[in-house]
């Protein structure tokens, strides 16, 4: 990962932290051919993806992987946290956040929707209500009903606008991302019309393709395949995928302007 002062103001940088379903790949125990595979691009973390755009450092999810991608990615300081939905393995790396503010003790805002945000309250009732545990990580939780803007922590000045999608994980409704001409949509069964309007135009698309097999809160590989010719992004990258996809053979399945995702791929946008 480029480091901040090599990041272009002008463009988003993002840095794929992790590619993998909640129970990562390879799945413990699990002898599969994808996981066992040699190639490092079948090696998958939790859901998680980095962005740096206008001098300010975004983190979208903080799974149970997070420490471990944040050295590997060389993440030198992180602004604020949206979050896509309250599952496990979207949220359960908050207190590695602590380091974050060690040096600058100015909390860092997280943005969920008003369920997720509520369901986050209680599981992290010592963060976010009764400061019971000494050292809490100083996290400040945002309900999102629109679309909204962040700030860089260490100036002010440093704006970005952030257009939430919203989506649908099986009965749960959830949030995409949209940062200029890229969007992050992992976890969805679903993408309403209304919210289809919200992704046109794109430069860079991320969006969930677990499995050939239908599952009740994801997309198949080839619903997420309609689903990117429908929205017509110039580069599409498929994620959270399970331990039934071996990179190299979905990769040889797609159009140009399609592919899988892997953990430490990086791409620009344009804001």
């Amino acid at each position: 990962m480029e480091t901040d002062s090599q990041v272009d103001p002008n463009r988003i940088h993002c840095t794929i932290l992790g590619t993998g379903t909640s129970t990562g790949v390879p799945v413990l125990k699990c002898t599969c051919p994808i996981c066992t595979s040699p190639d490092p691009r079948d090696k998958r973390l939790r859901c998680s993806v980095f962005v740096q755009v206008g001098g300010v450092n975004i983190l979208i999810d903080s799974g149970p992987d997070f420490r471990q991608q944040a050295f590997r990615a060389g993440i030198e300081h992180v602004d604020v946290v949206l979050i896509t939905h309250h599952h496990f393995d979207h949220v359960v790396g908050m207190d590695d956040l602590r380091p974050y503010l060690f040096a600058n003790r100015t909390p860092i805002p997280m943005f969920a929707n008003p369920g997720s945000a509520e369901v986050l309250r209680d599981m992290f009732s010592y963060i976010f209500r009764d400061g019971s545990y000494p050292g809490v990580p100083r996290l400040e939780m945002n309900d999102v009903r629109g679309p909204f803007s962040v700030t860089s922590r260490t100036d002010p000045d440093r704006t970005v606008p952030i257009i939430p999608v919203p989506a649908v994980h099986g009965s749960l409704d959830i949030l995409g991302f949209r940062i200029g001409n890229f969007a992050y949509m992992t976890d969805v069964s679903e993408i309403p019309n209304a919210s289809l309007s919200l992704l046109q135009d794109l430069d860079v698309l991320v969006l969930d393709a677990l499995r050939d097999r239908p599952h009740p809160m994801h997309m198949t590989i080839d619903e997420a395949v309609g689903m990117a010719e429908v929205i017509g992004a110039k580069q599409t990258y498929f994620t959270h995928m399970s331990h039934e996809i071996l990179h190299a053979d979905f990769e040889a399945r797609l159009d140009e302007g399609m592919a899988p995702a892997y953990d430490g791929l990086t791409f620009e946008a344009s804001v």
